[in-house]
């Protein structure tokens, strides 16, 4: 059974990062979120990159790192939707 820790943001995250995480909590790729920011998805891999940083996240064999990410910045920043969003890790 997989182990899930969310971690407490370390420093706080830029709007362009919070812009992004929004993007990746609905779910866009790398190169959706590039052409939605005018930017190049070599940008937003580093954002997100930094981002997991920010979150002291490790990708691992079990729980893809986006998930992850998205699951910390929803837990940290709460979800702007009126929808629950539920992880369920087996």
């Amino acid at each position: 059974e997989a182990q899930l820790q969310v971690n407490l943001i370390v420093r706080p995250l830029t709007p362009f990062e919070q812009l992004v995480c929004e993007h990746l909590c609905d779910g866009l790729t790398n190169a959706a979120i590039a052409q939605a920011t005018s930017h190049t998805e070599k940008v937003i891999e580093n954002t997100v990159s930094r981002v997991a940083q920010a979150f002291t996240l490790r990708s691992n064999t079990e729980i893809n790192l986006r998930v992850l990410l998205a699951l910390a910045y929803r837990t940290h920043f709460g979800d702007k939707g009126d929808h629950v969003v539920s992880l369920f890790i087996q």
